[in-house]
């Protein structure tokens, strides 16, 4: 799934002297001297500054007035997300779900979901879903994803879409039960001060492309999920490549950058139907789709 990075602006507690380096390097960037900005933040960062630290972080994995370097952006990210630095923790739980390290990247990423940062809740609650690096709750995921979209981040609305196709009603209503999905300020929506965080570019989440085995021995399958990566596709239907869908092979149906996983084929629709309520029985959602 591809995110869209929200700009964050936060205003910090400095003296004047370090609100005017800091509201340097902000224009500095602005203007395209990033090595100007790298000169103001840097010496902030060394004392702590969050925001700075965020700000270097940024640079460093944008390769803008230093070169690309993942492992000082992920350092400097980890020192603000450690001083509290919300956009840090959100970064942070991306960048080390990205490389590999998914377990330390989906507890930052909790952090930041559980402070109301949209795109976190987006990313837990896809994970969540796909029990990629955690094992799986549709009924969380379905709540963290609701209260992103609530914040009107666009890939939650279309994630969300995609989650109220393949769960049933009553589980969806079940997720929501006694929570309140409202939508809360994002941190976002704060005003641009002095010592505001540098914009930056996007880090897109890598959308999948694939193709789309072809359609024998039936003109029937079932939808199992949605998923952003194609191993949380291929996991589940590992888990349940037996009883109802012994002999059946995965279809893996692009929409978007979101991936579908079908199972069959099934001979007829009452076929595919006994297949579902077997599956929904274990907990599964599950729903009958024709092949095309």
């Amino acid at each position: 799934m591809r995110v869209v990075w929200l700009m964050a602006a936060a205003l910090f507690v400095a003296s004047p002297a370090t609100a005017q380096s800091a509201k340097v390097g902000v224009d500095a960037w602005a203007q395209g001297d990033f090595a100007g900005a790298i000169a103001a933040w840097r010496p902030l960062a060394a004392k702590g500054n969050p925001d700075a630290m965020f700000n270097l972080g940024q640079a460093y994995r944008l390769g803008r007035g230093v070169p690309i370097d993942l492992a000082a952006a992920q350092g400097w990210y980890d020192r603000a997300a450690h001083g509290g630095h919300v956009d840090a923790q959100t970064q942070l739980g991306m960048l080390l779900f990205q490389t590999g390290n998914r377990a330390a990247g989906l507890r930052w990423l909790k952090a930041a979901a559980d402070k109301g940062e949209a795109r976190a809740q987006l990313l837990y609650g896809t994970a969540l879903f796909n029990g990629d690096g955690i094992e799986r709750d549709p009924s969380a995921a379905y709540r963290y994803v609701s209260k992103s979209a609530a914040q009107g981040l666009a890939p939650a609305k279309s994630t969300l879409a995609q989650l109220d196709e393949v769960m049933p009603v009553e589980m969806r209503r079940q997720a929501l039960a006694g929570a309140a999905v409202a939508a809360a300020p994002p941190v976002a929506s704060k005003k641009v001060g002095k010592g505001a965080i540098a914009k930056a570019a996007p880090i897109p989440v890598p959308a999948l492309t694939m193709g789309t085995p072809p359609v024998t021995g039936g003109g029937w399958r079932v939808q199992l999920g949605a998923f952003s990566q194609r191993v949380g596709a291929e996991g589940l239907f590992r888990k349940l490549a037996t009883g109802p869908l012994a002999g059946k092979q995965a279809y893996l149906v692009p929409v978007g950058a979101m991936t579908r996983l079908q199972a069959g084929p099934f001979a007829s629709r009452a076929e595919a139907s006994a297949a579902c309520s077997s599956l929904a029985a274990r907990g599964q959602a599950c729903f009958v789709v024709a092949a095309k």
